[in-house]
């Protein structure tokens, strides 16, 4: 798992592994919560890639419903097809068949005979009502459509379900999901994180740009901590600016004007050492 997991330049530690181990095996979604920028999107991602298999992503906002996720009939499609043939019993029967089903990503996923990866983007997103509407699946994986009947996976999904933690989940989701828990990596797996993003940086540099990210996250009133996306884009700027302008380096790290303040106030940056930019 992790030689699979490196391969598309995900650098994980034994927890994740084990999680994605025990998902597959007890054939399970898995749940992943934690902070923004904790790399919860991006493992699913590199498990589409590591794999071959297709990925479908749903990103989860307010007011999400049933034809976002699961399906719609293309109902313009079936009134075209109504009005050019002579519409008979046969006919009105047959607009309900899967040649006039749009399929989206939910569906999707256990359609066409092939595995895929589905991501369930930052689910505390959405009402607590989509969750619900995702039950059957994350438990069966099959969609229950009242015009055709049941459809089960072909080939069951790998399915990775995200929280930002903005909310807290229902215990019927959790229920049906393996849980991982992912926090910002400690500092030497942050080190090989940007060193495997980030070509041509020195150790010293990486390190340099990691021990900044994690003073910043550590400052009290922080609105949004930084995450490791933020630290790859330090360390590149250190690359391309050097260290002589806190003020401009602080806009890779800080995405509001209190967390600017905060961060160039702190002289974090100012206080940085990693000279040694490139090998």
């Amino acid at each position: 798992m992790e030689a699979s997991l490196r391969s598309a330049g995900y650098i994980p530690d034994s927890r994740i592994c084990t999680s994605l181990f025990l998902s597959e095996l007890l054939g399970k979604p898995l749940l992943v919560e934690g902070p923004p920028g904790s790399g919860k999107t991006e493992l699913a991602k590199s498990v589409a890639q590591s794999t071959g298999m297709k990925l479908h992503r749903i990103q989860c906002h307010e007011g999400m419903d049933y034809s976002s996720a699961f399906y719609e009939w293309n109902y313009q499609k079936q009134l075209l097809f109504l009005r050019t043939s002579e519409a008979n019993d046969m006919d009105y029967r047959r607009v309900f068949s899967e040649e006039f089903l749009i399929k989206r990503p939910i569906l999707e996923s256990i359609s066409g005979g092939q595995r895929s990866v589905l991501l369930i983007d930052e689910i505390d997103r959405s009402d607590e009502e989509f969750e619900g509407m995702i039950l059957e699946f994350l438990g069966e994986f099959q969609v229950s459509i009242p015009e055709l009947g049941t459809i089960r996976a072909s080939q069951r999904p790998v399915v990775i379900v995200t929280s930002n933690r903005t909310r807290e989940l229902s215990d019927a989701l959790r229920r049906r999901c393996i849980y991982l828990f992912l926090d910002y990596p400690d500092a030497e797996r942050e080190v090989e994180i940007v060193m495997s993003r980030a070509a041509g940086i020195s150790p010293s540099l990486a390190r340099a740009a990691v021990e900044v990210t994690r003073k910043v996250r550590r400052l009290e009133g922080m609105v949004k901590k930084p995450g490791i996306s933020e630290t790859i884009d330090l360390a590149l700027s250190m690359v391309y600016l050097g260290l002589g302008n806190p003020e401009v380096l602080a806009s890779t790290i800080a995405k509001n004007p209190e967390d600017y303040r905060l961060v160039v106030e702190s002289n974090v940056l100012g206080a940085a050492d990693g000279r040694e930019a490139v090998r």
